[in-house]
């Protein structure tokens, strides 16, 4: 299925954003209505295809809200490294598949190459498990979308330049290297994938951050502090 919006924000959708977007319920009335409008903004760029079901409303705006979240501190955003985002009922393997025959699918999420350059691929259940629980600092579309940002100078490495500008890399690199030994040696409570790669690590914290900034702010102050330098935004 293909959808695609220009229009304007569906006014109960607000009451649907209280419920279920902490970060907006978060906002104060000004800034939800700069939200809802990046929102619709994002929707118009973009299209939505969905795999073996109907899209609803719900997975319409928990992806807009992920895009949203992780820029709202910037005053003018665009995508310009995905075009498309396409759902898939479940988790799927390397080569993109779903089915019960399929073997083993870890996969949640992920950001397309090759003839899927510029799409994301994304698990509707991961997709909604993501908002529904914020006590696991987790949300897989927000860790995608934070893969994007990053991607947007070349590199998914990250070292995301384009939030960066105004930093110093190298202190954050140690800082990231130092958090990533300390979950290499089970001494951490940020998850396990972030002690991959950098690229990793960033999405990972990137995810903890606007899940749970208090538990941020308390467990990892450096961390927090750079985190929020970086999306300029402050809980």
């Amino acid at each position: 299925m293909y959808y695609k919006t220009t229009k304007q924000f569906p006014v109960h959708w607000h009451s649907v954003l209280l419920i279920e977007v902490g970060f907006y319920k978060r906002l104060v009335a000004s800034e939800q209505k700069r939200f809802q409008n990046r929102m619709m903004q994002f929707l118009g760029e973009v299209y939505i295809d969905t795999v073996g079901f109907e899209i609803e409303e719900l997975d319409t705006i928990f992806i807009a809200s992920s895009a949203v979240i992780p820029v709202f501190g910037f005053k003018d955003w665009h995508y310009p490294t995905v075009t498309g985002i396409i759902i898939y009922p479940d988790n799927f393997n390397e080569d993109f598949e779903f089915s019960d025959k399929s073997g083993p699918r870890r996969i949640a999420g992920a950001i397309g190459t090759g003839r899927l350059e510029k799409k994301m691929i994304l698990s509707r259940k991961a997709l909604h498990h993501g908002f529904k629980n914020s006590n696991d600092k987790r949300n897989t579309a927000i860790h995608e979308f934070v893969h994007l940002i990053d991607k947007m100078d070349d590199n998914v490495d990250g070292v995301p330049e384009v939030l960066m500008q105004n930093m110093n890399a190298i202190p954050w690199l140690k800082l990231v290297h130092d958090k990533m030994e300390a979950i290499n040696k089970d001494k951490s409570d940020i998850r396990a994938y972030g002690g991959t790669k950098q690229a990793e690590f960033f999405a990972v914290a990137s995810e903890y951050f606007f899940e749970n900034p208090k538990l941020m702010k308390r467990k990892h102050p450096e961390l927090y502090k750079m985190m929020a330098e970086c999306f300029r935004v402050k809980f």
